[in-house]
């Protein structure tokens, strides 16, 4: 299958890339993170993402627009589901392109991370395919997820400690701060 995969950075895109091609689909980069903040941030993830696929070979989709006003609207005084509505503010750009690009499904690097919520990552995707008619290819890539450290540390990929957004940089804080 022609594989749309929606890319939070270069580091969770290393396995995932991995496993797809494994299972003998045709795999297609598009970076589309509205929530990341602040902007070198941004910046530094997108350039990672980049870095990434030239040395894999990876085609891209040209980034898409960085939309952080638009993502804090949504998220503000809604921060107990801030991680569905952005999940879903994300896949429902890459199903767009995917539908667009006649791709036979989308999938995400989020289903990497032992952080996010899976269940909820899999409803989100299954409900955005319905809606635009492009297949979600639901991969638990969690298995990969030392891989993806092994294999970001061998490219030189920056890796972040933190989701991306505001909210989940104070909590990455209010940790260290807990801990001391």
């Amino acid at each position: 299958m022609k594989v749309l995969l929606h890319a939070c950075c270069g580091p969770c895109a290393s396995y995932s890339v991995e496993a797809l091609r494994a299972a003998g689909h045709e795999v297609y980069g598009y970076f589309y993170n509205p929530n990341i903040h602040p902007s070198q941030e941004y910046q530094r993830r997108l350039d990672s993402f980049i870095q990434l696929a030239e040395a894999v070979d990876l085609p891209l989709i040209e980034a898409g627009p960085y939309e952080y006003q638009d993502w804090l609207r949504r998220a503000a005084w809604r921060e107990q589901v801030r991680c569905p509505l952005c999940y879903q503010m994300r896949l429902e750009q890459t199903a767009r392109i995917a539908k667009h690009g006649k791709f036979d499904a989308f999938t995400t690097t989020l289903l990497i991370s032992p952080f996010q919520q899976h269940a909820v990552l899999q409803e989100t995707g299954e409900a955005v395919a319905a809606a635009y008619d492009v297949p979600f290819l639901y991969m638990d890539f969690r298995p990969g997820f030392k891989r993806s450290v092994e294999l970001s540390k061998e490219m030189g990929l920056y890796r972040q400690q933190y989701c991306g957004c505001i909210y989940s940089e104070v909590e990455r804080y209010a940790r260290k701060r807990k801990k001391n």
